[in-house]
């Protein structure tokens, strides 16, 4: 069988010639032109690799499964596509490590006081023993308790980091029957397996359970009309004085002004945040001068080895679309990830 792959994204040459190597008899069809393919084009692809462009359902009689280039969805469900039986795939798994890495540099960073470090830096002002030992003592991590929000395959590389530092993990996830595995085949890069993971697990209507006991809360739940605002006042509030909140899921998951107020009142301790409700973050937004905040550009999920894992995983929904079989990391729309 032969299978037409219609790309939409900028990749390297070198990318699509060892597709054409791991993948013979496909034919791969790049565009990157602003307009539509042409008709024909449309009317025989069988797997389109997309991040934000969709043609009309009616326009693609042939498609068989869309690639995304992105872990999230919420941008999907605004098309035609979403309203067929096409598999919708994600580029979930790629970013495993380096959103581990990054959500445990935020609370390293937090937890031995960079905010204070970096104001001090800007005012060239080097503090006296007092106030060295009085602000910038770090606080202890061995024994704390990281809550993780959205339970996954990043969740599971979190929890391996921080009980390297003696941490105790709680996840919480949307159904814990299969301690961490779903129905669905799953693309990952993660270092630590399902039948491997120590960390206690809690179904959503738990939230509170976790919140009281989280002495630092990690957000990576896909963004849904059920985690839509599911972080607000009343939750922020459960959580143990000085509690640290790290964000790298979606802005809109987490209450930025309630978050915001309790930093500045001292009720949260400190907060790391890699996504905003609007993005690209303004200019005049207060979160670049927020005393207690690390501020990031949406960078968490920035992937070193992306060009070679996106390709393995291109190369095995092709396969599997040859196959007859389902393709790894399907979206399921019922939940919306």
């Amino acid at each position: 069988m032969t299978l037409t792959y219609l790309c939409t994204l900028d990749l390297p040459d070198e990318w699509f010639a060892e597709l054409a190597q791991r993948a013979p008899g496909v034919r791969i069809v790049r565009h990157l032109s602003p307009d539509s393919p042409d008709g024909e084009t449309l009317a025989e692809v069988d797997l389109l690799h997309t991040s934000d462009w969709f043609p009309e359902a009616s326009d693609v009689p042939s498609l068989r499964c869309v690639q995304l280039d992105t872990s999230g969805v919420d941008h999907v469900r605004r098309t035609s596509l979403w309203d067929t039986d096409i598999p919708i795939a994600t580029l979930g798994g790629i970013a495993p490590v380096p959103m581990a890495e990054y959500a445990m540099m935020s609370i390293l960073e937090l937890a031995h006081r960079m905010p204070l470090i970096q104001q001090l830096r800007d005012a060239r002002a080097w503090p006296t023993n007092a106030d060295r030992l009085a602000r910038l003592t770090p606080r202890q991590l061995q024994g704390a308790t990281v809550g993780i929000v959205g339970y996954g395959r990043i969740g599971r590389e979190i929890s391996r980091l921080a009980g390297a530092f003696g941490m105790r993990a709680l996840g919480l996830k949307r159904s814990v029957a299969a301690a961490g595995v779903g129905n669905a085949a799953k693309f990952d890069t993660g270092r630590l397996a399902a039948e491997d993971d120590p960390t206690e697990l809690f179904p959503m209507d738990r939230l509170d359970e976790v919140l009281r006991q989280s002495d630092i809360l990690v957000v990576v739940v896909p963004l849904t009309e059920l985690t839509r605002g599911m972080i607000g006042a009343e939750q922020l509030d459960a959580l143990p004085a000085g509690a640290f909140v790290v964000n790298i899921a979606r802005g809109g998951i987490v209450d930025e002004v309630a978050l915001s107020e309790r930093l500045r009142d001292g009720r949260i301790g400190g907060v790391a945040l890699d996504v905003f409700d609007d993005e690209p973050l303004p200019a005049d937004s207060s979160w670049w001068s927020e005393p207690g905040a690390l501020v990031t550009p949406h960078v968490a999920g920035l992937a070193p080895q992306y060009h070679a894992q996106t390709l393995d995983l291109v190369v095995e929904n092709l396969t599997r679309l040859a196959e007859g079989r389902p393709v790894l990391n399907e979206v399921d729309r019922v939940s919306g990830y």
